[in-house]
């Protein structure tokens, strides 16, 4: 990655996760973090250099599935890694059908992993 900071964005309707990301991200990664817990806000305000979007499936007022493919029509290299606790093999091959890099199940197995995981998706 050619920027010191590469900016990540977590969209997420659980306030509890994007503050337990963005404090680990931020801390352990040393990456620019933006969070929002409204997916029709991040849309209309994703900053235009991130990198990385941590995605929810799913969310109240919009799927994260229905999100995805309008996140990459404003960044077609954008890097989006999906995160569910309800996940079945369709929600996973539909996620890589709509361009998601990656996906990873909640509650994460530990928060080094999922820096790991990132960390392999920013570098690719």
């Amino acid at each position: 990655m050619s920027r010191q900071n590469p900016v990540i964005v977590i969209i997420d309707d659980e306030n509890d996760i994007l503050s337990m990301l963005e404090k680990y991200l931020t801390r352990e990664g040393g990456y620019s973090v933006k969070t929002f817990n409204n997916p029709v806000s991040a849309l209309s305000s994703l900053p235009k250099d991130t990198d990385l979007v941590l995605l929810d499936i799913m969310m109240p007022q919009m799927n994260g599935l229905d999100v995805l493919p309008k996140l990459l029509e404003k960044n077609k290299n954008l890097k989006v890694l999906m995160m569910t606790a309800y996940s079945t093999l369709d929600k996973v091959l539909n996620a890589h059908r709509k361009g998601a890099n990656d996906y990873i199940m909640k509650p994460f197995s530990s928060l080094s992993a999922l820096g790991k995981k990132i960390d392999e998706m920013l570098k690719a």
